[in-house]
């Protein structure tokens, strides 16, 4: 049976997370979605109970997708789930994780690498952050988990786009960019926004197919070395004029690091480790395509914190620059000694 895809909605207090799940959760879409959330309204399920008892109650809806109300731990929800579904007790093809306003996605996503029983059951597909544009600014600068939101997010969500001016509602895309500049934009006032923008965007699990776009940081007025090794000033780092708020977010940035030279893959290994060893608390996110010295594929990797993986890829096609794209997102990261570093395990 191949993997339960998995969408981890995430979001500061008041953002519009909930409006968005039950909007959702209300269309008749045709997806059978599973929702795991710890603060369900009763206002908003619709349809009859299927078992309450203990740390759990299952809601399913008239549109056939499932609520669990979760007091307990999130990998036992996750299995129960996961074991309903294979006795045949409940259907359902996806699930998505409402966290609360003030959870780091961190921890989150961790469970599904290093618990074995969740990682048979499930992938991630994405992390969908829903950014509040009246208040993120401000939010942004006093609390860390919603610095930490933006920077882990593979979509972005702006809610409330209409109560903001456009020049400020510009300031605040811009900021996200600097923290986090892969993850793509959309809107979703009043939890108006396409299924599409939610689901299946398989931004998050690599497969063989995954390609950062190499100009991604151009486009945001960014412009690499001649030597092709690193990206522009995209680290996010205080300038003079800039203001107080802008400062605060210069904690989580991202920084990118590509080229055409292949890597010695022992050499990248062994610097990597000892990158995780000092940094990997403060590596939130970090992903890429590599071009290994010696092999006719690509290799995919991404990691959260301590916890890499890899895998082969697409073969390189003869017509196709080989050239590798790595994408670090991390808190106070000496980019620096990552870029020298990483150009050290060139050959």
């Amino acid at each position: 049976m191949s993997l339960i895809p998995a969408t981890i909605l995430t979001g500061f207090l008041g953002a519009g997370k909930t409006t968005l799940l039950n909007r959702i959760l209300q269309e008749p879409h045709g997806h059978r979605i599973a929702v795991i959330e710890n603060e369900f309204g009763q206002e908003s399920i619709d349809g009859a109970l299927l078992m309450q008892g203990g740390a759990e109650q299952i809601v399913e809806m008239n549109n056939g997708c499932i609520c669990c109300t979760v007091r307990g731990d999130l990998v036992e929800a996750l299995s129960s789930l996961a074991d309903k579904r294979e006795r045949g007790e409940l259907n359902f093809d996806r699930i998505v994780i409402e966290t609360t306003g003030l959870a780091d996605p961190g921890p989150i996503a961790q469970t599904f690498f290093v618990d074995e029983q969740v990682a048979r059951h499930y992938m991630i597909d994405a992390i969908v952050t829903v950014v509040d544009a009246v208040h993120a600014m401000q939010q942004l600068d006093e609390h860390e988990p919603a610095r930490s939101q933006v920077a882990f997010a593979d979509r972005l969500l702006l809610s409330k786009t209409d109560l903001v001016a456009p020049d400020a509602l510009q300031a605040l895309k811009a900021r996200m960019v600097r923290i986090n500049p892969r993850a793509l934009v959309a809107t979703a006032d009043f939890g108006r926004v396409p299924v599409e923008e939610v689901l299946d965007l398989r931004g998050f699990h690599l497969n063989d197919k995954l390609e950062i776009n190499p100009g991604f940081l151009a486009e945001q007025g960014h412009h690499d070395h001649a030597h092709g090794h690193a990206c522009g000033c995209g680290c996010g780092h205080a300038h003079s004029g800039h203001s107080h708020q802008a400062r605060h977010a210069d904690d989580i940035a991202a920084f990118m690091f590509a080229s055409e030279r292949a890597f010695d893959s022992g050499l990248l290994e062994e610097f990597l480790s000892a990158m995780l060893q000092v940094y990997g608390a403060h590596m939130l996110r970090y992903k890429g395509v590599l071009h290994i010295s010696g092999a006719d594929n690509r290799i995919v990797f991404q990691g959260v914190h301590q916890l890499l993986g890899s895998d082969v890829g697409a073969p390189w096609a003869k017509s196709e620059t080989r050239a590798s794209k790595m994408v670090f997102i991390g808190k106070n990261l000496p980019k620096e000694i990552f870029i020298r570093g990483l150009e050290q395990c060139l050959v």
